[in-house]
C-alpha cells in the first residue's frame, strides 16, 4: 500500500492532505523521514511516526476510552461535550463509535471502534457479553433489594422481569452488578424498580477487560482487537 493511502485509511485527512503531510516531511518510517507519498509499505504490522507522534496501522480501530462524568456518547451531543471529543483528530476522522452508551453521568469503561460488525458483536442481547458495573446508592442496600435484582424486576416498558447475572454488595451503600445486555438507562432503572436510587455509576469491566488502573479519567488507548474483550 502507498504511503499516503496508509495515513488516508488512518484518519489522517484528506488524500491530498496526507500526501502533503509526508511532503512536508512528517511522516517518519522507523524513524526516519519518508517524504514519498508513493512509497510502497506493508500496512500489517506498520507503526509510523505523523509529527513526532508514533501510530500504529490499524485496518479497524478499538481503543478503550475511561470516560468522565459530563460527556455525552453521541457525534451529535446536546448538552454536553462529547466523548469523541477526548480522541486523537485521527480517530474522530475516522468515525469511530462508542459501543453502546454510558449517561452522561456514568463513568467507566467505554469501548469505541469504527467496526460495525464488533459493535453488534458486542452489543446483542443474544450474545451475552457481560458488563461489570460498580453502584453507589442513595439508601443503604437490603438483602430484599439484592434478591429482587438477582430474580428479576419488572421495568413499565418490559412484561417480562429482567434479572442481573450477578450482584453482590461492596459497602453498605454499594452493588456490584453484571449485566448481559444493554437496556435504555437499565441499571439505574432497575436499581429503582428495587426501590433505591443510584447516586453513582462506574463500569469497570466489559467482557474479559477491565479498567486499567492506570489509565486516567478522559484517557484511552489502543486495543489489541475482539479477543481483548471477547477472549
Amino acid at each position: 500500500m502507498k504511503l499516503s493511502q496508509v495515513l488516508f485509511s488512518q484518519g489522517f485527512g484528506a488524500r491530498r492532505e496526507c500526501e502533503g503531510l509526508i511532503l512536508g516531511g512528517h511522516v517518519a518510517l522507523a524513524g526516519v523521514v519518508c517524504d514519498d507519498p508513493y512509497f510502497e509499505v506493508e500496512p500489517e504490522g506498520l507503526s509510523f511516526g505523523v509529527r513526532g507522534q508514533a501510530w500504529p496501522y490499524r485496518a479497524k480501530a478499538l481503543v478503550l476510552l475511561n470516560k468522565p462524568a459530563g460527556y455525552e456518547c453521541s457525534q451529535k451531543p446536546k448538552h454536553h461535550p462529547s466523548v469523541m471529543s477526548l480522541l486523537a483528530l485521527p480517530l474522530r476522522v475516522r468515525g469511530l463509535q462508542p459501543v453502546g452508551r454510558l449517561d452522561e453521568d456514568t463513568t467507566g469503561l467505554l469501548l469505541m471502534t469504527d467496526d460495525g460488525a464488533l459493535i453488534h458483536r458486542l452489543t446483542s442481547p443474544k450474545k451475552h457479553v457481560p458488563k461489570v458495573y460498580e453502584i453507589e446508592m442513595i439508601d443503604p442496600v437490603t438483602a430484599k433489594q439484592i434478591d429482587e435484582l438477582r430474580h428479576g424486576v419488572i421495568l413499565h416498558d418490559d412484561p417480562l422481569p429482567v434479572r442481573a447475572a450477578a450482584v453482590e454488595p461492596t459497602g453498605e451503600h454499594a452493588l456490584r452488578m453484571t449485566l448481559l445486555e444493554g437496556k435504555y438507562h437499565q441499571v439505574k432503572r432497575m436499581v429503582a424498580a428495587a426501590g433505591n436510587t443510584v447516586k453513582a455509576l462506574h463500569r469497570s469491566s466489559y467482557g474479559v477487560l477491565s479498567l486499567p488502573q492506570d489509565l486516567a479519567p478522559g484517557q484511552w488507548r489502543w486495543l489489541d482487537g475482539p479477543q481483548s474483550v471477547l477472549g
